[in-house]
């Protein structure tokens, strides 16, 4: 089984919240999951559901802000075995070129 997830951690302050964002990011690291952080969301992947949503507690919780709003969206794949990669080649194959503009 493979599960994707898409997951925003959103400290809500007035200040800079790179330093929070960093550390949701690297909160990743402790779990079994890959993932790929975009500026607008993290993509993560995972084999079992429970892993990925302990990976997302983590990252919320790895957050000092005093409110975080954290948003995750789940596809599970429950009957077919995919990846990311094989998600992106038949986007692609589709395309007959990269899922991304030339710049």
């Amino acid at each position: 089984m493979t599960v994707f997830g898409l997951l925003r951690v959103t400290p809500v302050t007035t200040e800079d919240i790179t330093e929070d964002v960093a550390a949701a990011i690297d909160a990743l690291e402790s779990h079994d999951v890959t993932y790929e952080t975009t500026p607008m969301a993290t993509i993560i992947e995972a084999e079992d559901i429970h892993e990925l949503f302990a990976a997302c507690a983590a990252a919320h919780e790895a957050v000092s802000t005093d409110e975080i709003q954290t948003l995750v969206q789940v596809e599970e794949k429950r009957a077919v075995e995919m990846t990311g990669t094989d998600k992106m080649d038949a986007v692609e194959g589709e395309l007959g070129r990269e899922a991304r503009s030339d710049e």
